[in-house]
């Protein structure tokens, strides 16, 4: 039988391991902390609201090539990137759990975009935000990240992150938002507007209206599970291909379903590819894996500017080098059909990276070759790589 005790007066009561009795609150509710959480809630749903729809755009190929090729380009979101999504989860996630009220400083471990779009949701809401950061970070992102007000926390090493944003958020009574544990539980895989929903959505009217692939990079793995859940959830045929550039742990982990596989060395292709197998990466969702040579992520990218005119970044050059030779298989075998990838990020944060000379010949890299297969693509449909 239940009885009434004022809030006030605490339950003495059992602990499970326990040697005597403990003091136990009866009522945690206040109804200013779940107000101040409701108007949170508010608020980030409502910058959804007010964002439409991101675009899905043709890229131009021969008709009587069969295949489509379309663009979702996240780059039209508030902050710029594809990571809006994901923050705009994680923010949502961490408010519904109890993780984040009033006052709580957010940490992140990021050094990129989802940084940038998390600096974004914590002035929205009016907490503060820290991103940990390696010391090599560029003065653009470092830029970005302040002008929302973030505060930015620097390490030596971009392994010194994951410990450092942790200790930080102990010390402040704050919140770690780990992203890369986190990304694959916080958006709903069932719908809800997700991205895979909204992809199916847009190519309802188009004449290959299910897809034959959908190509994207992994960072944290949030996005590749979502859409992977989904497509087994509805029941498509639509396959899910991973590019993953240089370095990075993902495909090495994926092919030998080895969980804690590990490179130690970060990706030169920021916001895909980690030096560690991240927990958001669901492997069994993935159908196939493509590695990206870092020179041809940059020579995809540059193409697609000088093709559409659209500026994009590296990571997006990594999933079209992925698209060209799925199509060009699909040619080969007569198969016609749809593919979808992303436009990740826009190209004016890497001016003085990607789309300088200068930079890509101090990384060591030779965009001749990766370019020219990029050309005898585009012209006989066919895809010949140059030999690494």
């Amino acid at each position: 039988m239940s009885r009434s005790v004022p809030a006030d007066v605490p339950l003495v009561g059992w602990g499970a391991d326990s040697v005597g009795p403990v003091s136990l609150p009866v009522d945690r509710f206040c109804p200013r902390r779940r107000a101040w959480v409701d108007e949170a809630v508010r608020l980030v749903e409502a910058d959804a609201n007010r964002s439409a729809d991101t675009h899905l755009h043709v890229f131009p190929l021969p008709a009587e090539w069969g295949v489509d090729v379309y663009l979702k380009d996240e780059s039209v979101h508030p902050t710029g990137s594809l990571k809006h999504r994901l923050a705009r989860s994680l923010f949502l996630h961490a408010l519904v759990n109890g993780w984040i009220v009033e006052g709580t400083t957010v940490v992140e471990a990021s050094s990129g975009s989802t940084a940038v779009s998390e600096a974004y949701f914590a002035r929205l809401i009016g907490v503060p935000f820290v991103a940990v950061m390696p010391r090599s970070t560029s003065p653009e992102k470092i830029a970005l990240i302040e002008r929302y007000g973030g505060h930015c926390h620097f390490v030596d090493s971009a392994g010194d992150m994951y410990g450092a944003a942790q200790r930080l958020a102990d010390e402040s009574g704050g919140h770690y938002l780990d992203q890369f544990t986190h990304a694959e539980a916080a958006t709903d895989w069932r719908g809800n507007n997700n991205i895979a929903e909204s992809i199916f959505s847009q190519l309802a009217l188009e004449r290959f209206p299910v897809p034959e692939w959908i190509v994207v990079g992994a960072g944290t793995g949030g996005t590749s599970a979502t859409i992977g859940r989904y497509l087994r959830y509805r029941r498509h045929p639509t396959r899910l291909a991973v590019v993953d550039p240089e370095n990075s742990a993902f495909l090495p982990g994926w092919a030998s379903r080895e969980p804690g596989y590990t490179t130690g060395v970060p990706s030169r292709i920021e916001g895909i590819g980690r030096p560690r197998m991240e927990p958001s990466f669901v492997v069994g969702v993935v159908d196939r894996m493509i590695p990206v040579p870092d020179a041809a992520s940059i020579a995809a990218a540059r193409h697609l500017q000088a093709v559409t005119g659209r500026w994009a970044g590296g990571s997006t050059g990594t999933n079209l080098w992925g698209v060209w030779q799925l199509v060009a298989a699909m040619r080969a075998e007569g198969v016609q059909g749809s593919v979808v990838t992303l436009i990740c990020d826009g190209g004016e944060r890497y001016r003085h990276s990607y789309y300088d000379d200068g930079w890509v010949a101090d990384q060591g890299m030779d965009l001749a070759p990766y370019a020219a297969t990029l050309e005898r693509f585009h012209t006989t449909g066919t895809w010949s790589p140059p030999s690494d």
